[in-house]
């Protein structure tokens, strides 16, 4: 579909590509500022604004091109942490940078370190994998040491410092089931951990917050099926469940005051704050505009009380607010340049049957409801995976999806079996099952999407990125028969090459999701795409970082090369394309790569479909 019908074109990717973006917004101590990353510039940077609007660029190229990583706050409020690599390959280094722009690194390791949490003293809670496995560790900056916290077989995640400092609540799993997770307290002054008394063997349960009394936490668990919300006390190991169980409820945060708590609703791919009375139990759900909202970091609310949220739909781009019982304040406006607001397409929520009967719920964007978008013409359409696969495609604003539907396609956005929001055992179906029953529910998906009136089956194709890009090689050499092309971005093509190359967190993930890659071994080379590369029958573009750490460039190559051995050809009049994206990680926010990448993406989709 060409870029210059007349008529049709409501904005070009470069303009939608380069729309200014913030992330990671964070509350500063004292709730007077916060600060984000942003891209107005063309380049993402770190930035400080009060609440009263003024706005301060602190950076300037010293933070990382793409907005991957939290930041977070100093004690004092004086400083921001961030997370540096080296062009997207994650061996991220601790940095801090003050409100005059002055940088420094402050945590430097070899491997990867993920800054946890920050205690009112100064002392820095982090992850690192320099060892044999992700675990905690401790850094004070006045006097430079570093203290190993946990030794654990399994990764650690998730540590937060109670409010005095002398204890830390994590996640980790010391049982023999993989999928398992537990939630611990440890006492830094003995050294010592006590499991909290939640959950059953094979759930996942964490500690999410702090009370400020500092002997309760706010946790979740899924035991019951939902993700449920609840106040753990420490001092009877009791927990008064705040969640009905009639709903996913993540918890988010304990109100400033600690009367109450904050959790996120999750029901039909949207997600909405619920508060709870810690008192009555009473549940009240903000007054926000339907779509996808949550909780800003740090310290979640400004000085006067108001809690802040990030707000997003299918159709508009994401608002950072500040709530207080039903009013609203915009901190943050969406930034839409040359584009009018009302040019962006809305999502539907649907749902279809899989072949073995399963309820997949999805989103359906109709290029025909695009302004100057003709009803009568059928259109081709596209399935875009989400990756994970404990992901979820969401009804927040999808830039990808605006971008399809812009060039004309009509898109579903499918949450198979393994994506969040439906609970445990959805999510869960898909452990021991990569490359199984979620492929079902996706060709479903595309099946589905084929039978529509205003689109045109025999111009299908299948597009994701990470898990998307694996399924996009799974559906084209597993379901050759629905797709007339697909784009696997950054995707997994070799399990067993992939667990060989993977950082040790990962390595556990692999196991957690396939088993033990050599008692496993049939399963993990049978649900290898690579495996059954002799089935393909549809060009497939192949698109991968060379800094991935997450899925290493050496997938793309070996599928490339399994192609080429084949006899298939590369380039534009060939049977693949292929691309390799320098200094680039596992996808970029970058404004530029989002350029390019809309650039190769249209134009591969323009050719083949």
């Amino acid at each position: 579909m060409s870029s210059e019908t007349s008529g049709k074109r409501r904005f070009t990717p470069e303009e939608l590509a380069r729309l200014p973006e913030f992330h990671h917004p964070r509350v500063a101590p004292g709730g007077e500022r916060i600060a984000f990353y942003y891209d107005g510039t063309g380049r993402n940077e770190l930035y400080v604004q009060r609440v009263d609007g003024d706005r301060t660029r602190i950076s300037d190229g010293e933070v990382p091109r793409a907005a991957r990583w939290p930041i977070e706050w100093d004690a004092d409020g004086e400083r921001v942490f961030f997370h540096l690599d080296d062009g997207g390959d994650e061996q991220n280094d601790v940095w801090a940078i003050d409100l005059d722009g002055d940088a420094e690194p402050v945590i430097e390791t070899p491997g990867q370190a993920v800054l946890n949490d920050v205690a009112d003293d100064g002392r820095l809670l982090y992850g690192s994998d320099e060892g044999e496995q992700m675990n905690l560790y401790l850094f004070d900056p006045e006097s430079g040491e570093t203290e190993q916290l946990t030794e654990n077989d399994e990764p650690v995640r998730g540590g937060a410092f109670s409010p005095d400092g002398g204890r830390i609540s994590y996640a980790t799993n010391e049982t023999a089931a993989m999928e398992n997770r537990d939630a611990y307290v440890m006492d830094l002054g003995s050294g010592e951990s006590r499991r909290l008394e939640i959950g059953e063997t094979g759930s996942q349960t964490a500690a999410v917050d702090w009370h400020p009394d500092g002997e309760r936490l706010l946790v979740r668990d899924d035991t019951e099926d939902f993700t449920n919300a609840g106040v753990y006390d420490l001092g009877d190991d009791s927990v008064s469940w705040l969640s009905d169980g009639s709903a996913e409820e993540s918890p988010q945060a304990f109100g400033p005051d600690g009367e109450t708590a904050y959790v996120l609703r999750s029901e039909r791919a949207g997600r909405t704050p619920v508060r709870y009375d810690l008192t009555t139990g009473d549940a009240a759900m903000l007054d926000l505009a339907d779509g996808v909202a949550s909780l800003a970091g740090g310290e979640h609310y400004l000085a006067d009380g108001r809690a802040v949220f990030t707000q997003t739909t299918p159709a508009s781009r994401s608002t950072l607010l500040a709530y207080d019982d039903g009013a609203t304040e915009t901190l943050i406006e969406p930034d839409y340049g040359d584009i009018d607001p009302d040019a962006f397409a809305d999502a539907e929520y649907v749902t279809y049957d899989s072949e073995d009967g399963t309820e997949i719920g999805a989103l359906l964007y109709d290029a025909r409801d695009r302004p100057a978008g003709d009803a009568d013409e059928e259109t081709p359409g596209v399935v875009k995976v989400h990756g994970g696969p404990h992901g979820q495609s969401m009804q927040s604003f999808d830039l990808y999806a605006q971008f399809l539907v812009s060039e004309g396609y009509s898109v579903l956005l499918p949450n198979y079996r393994g994506s969040i929001g439906r609970g445990r055992e959805f999510q869960q179906a898909i452990l021991g099952d990569w490359g199984g029953a979620e492929q079902a529910d996706i060709a479903a998906g595309g099946r589905w999407l084929g039978d529509r009136e205003f689109v045109d089956e025999d111009r299908l194709g299948v597009f994701g990125g990470s898990y998307g890009g694996y399924s996009a090689y799974c559906q084209l050499t597993m379901y050759p028969e629905i797709w007339a092309t697909g784009v696997a971005w950054i995707g997994i093509t070799d399990l067993q090459l992939l667990y060989e190359e993977s950082m040790p967190h990962f390595k556990a993930t692999l196991e957690q999701q396939l088993g033990d890659p050599e008692e496993n071994e049939d399963l993990w080379r049978e649900r290898s795409p690579i495996t059954h590369v002799g089935s393909m029958e549809a060009p497939v573009f192949v698109v991968h970082g060379v800094n991935d750490p997450r899925c290493p460039i050496s997938q793309a190559r070996t599928f490339r090369d399994a192609l080429l051995e084949r006899g298939w050809e590369e380039g534009p009049d060939g049977d693949f394309e292929y691309e390799e994206l320098e200094e680039e990680g596992h996808g970029s926010s970058d404004a530029e790569q989002k350029v390019r990448a809309f650039g190769l993406i249209g134009e591969f989709l323009e050719r083949r479909l």
